[in-house]
């Protein structure tokens, strides 16, 4: 019996996301869903001297039926454009040096399927952190029925015992249908984080976990939950 996770693909995450990962022993990545503009899909924040501040990936949205995995990025350099703001914003943290060239090669990924980007990213950093969790694109699980009856239906084909879910789930999650399933819900606490030491106070929890690992090294661990 296992956790299962099931979460959209985000662009360079925050520790929050990866806490959950952590958690899991399988992690998928539902990227089956509709695309939602200014989100987290495509974009993250970083510190800088001036405050936060967006890295955004550009992307084409065709029409709003459009799922992530569907989504294309517009190749205009952007790559240029994030590494070199990474660069002039990091170059100062302790440990920059130490995983620039792990991260900065995600940047050279040959898709340009939105998804794909996001998903190197993932895996780069969840090598970094020294998480195992399995990670599964939902498409190889061949979902059908609504949102509850695809959700249940991984949990089920992984052999579930808990299911880990985000508190803004509790909208629309039907406890009742995983409970009879034997399937039990735990709900994601992405409060209590520790502070660290960060560049430019005044602290933000709430940027990409990239700024973590920049100013920490090998204690970013420390600072997840799990």
């Amino acid at each position: 019996m296992s956790k299962v996770a099931i979460l959209q693909s985000n662009y360079i995450p925050w520790k929050g996301y990866f806490d959950l990962i952590s958690k899991s022993d399988f992690f998928v990545i539902y990227d089956e869903v509709q695309y939602t503009k200014n989100d987290w899909r495509n974009r993250n924040l970083i510190k800088t001297p001036k405050g936060l501040q967006w890295l955004t990936i550009p992307v084409q949205q065709e029409n709003l039926q459009q799922k992530i995995f569907e989504t294309k990025v517009v190749m205009n350099n952007w790559q240029r454009k994030h590494k070199s703001s990474l660069q002039v914003n990091y170059s100062k943290a302790m440990y920059f040096k130490n995983f620039k060239d792990e991260i900065f090669n995600q940047y050279d990924i040959k898709s340009n399927l939105l998804s794909d980007i996001n998903i190197s990213f993932i895996r780069c950093i969840c090598s970094i952190l020294e998480i195992d969790t399995t990670i599964i694109d939902s498409r190889e699980l061949v979902l059908s029925g609504d949102r509850n009856s695809r959700l249940l239906e991984a949990c089920k084909k992984l052999n579930a015992r808990t299911y880990i879910s985000g508190p803004s789930a509790k909208n629309y999650l039907n406890i009742h249908l995983f409970e009879q399933q034997g399937i039990n819900i735990e709900w994601m606490d992405y409060t209590g984080y520790n502070e660290y030491s960060q560049l430019y106070p005044p602290f933000a929890h709430n940027v990409s976990i990239l700024d973590l690992i920049f100013n920490m090294g090998a204690q970013t661990k420390d600072y997840l939950k799990k």
